[in-house]
């Protein structure tokens, strides 16, 4: 489920970059491109409109999977390989314990040979 819901948002977050990508806040972009004789009065409106909604509606969508996302995150994720499994058997054997003692050993007395 966690991995399906990443590739929404990731598709999501691609088609929300292509048409921001393809608005130009001045009113040209995509809807510049189409207008015509014909077209201005219905094409080219409703072009601005159907893109403005277009990413408004997938700027929702990202958040929702987003927020959904974060439920349902596997929290009891473990990977265990050699070099894990290695370090918890050596870390499992060692004895927990703290040394009582600190010091340091006594200086060893040098012999003089005569």
């Amino acid at each position: 489920m966690y991995i399906f819901i990443s590739v929404l948002i990731l598709a999501v977050s691609v088609l929300l970059g292509l048409i921001v990508l393809v608005q130009n806040p001045k009113g040209g972009g995509l809807a510049a491109n189409l207008t015509g004789a014909g077209s201005q009065f219905m094409g080219v409106r409703q072009t601005a409109d159907f893109l403005e909604k277009a990413s408004w509606s997938l700027a929702i969508v990202l958040l929702i999977l987003s927020l959904t996302v974060t439920m349902v995150i596997p929290r009891d994720y473990v990977v265990v390989g050699a070099q894990q499994s290695e370090i918890m058997d050596k870390v499992d054997g060692m004895n927990n314990t703290a040394p009582i003692d600190f010091q340091a050993p006594p200086p060893q007395e040098e012999v003089q040979e005569e």
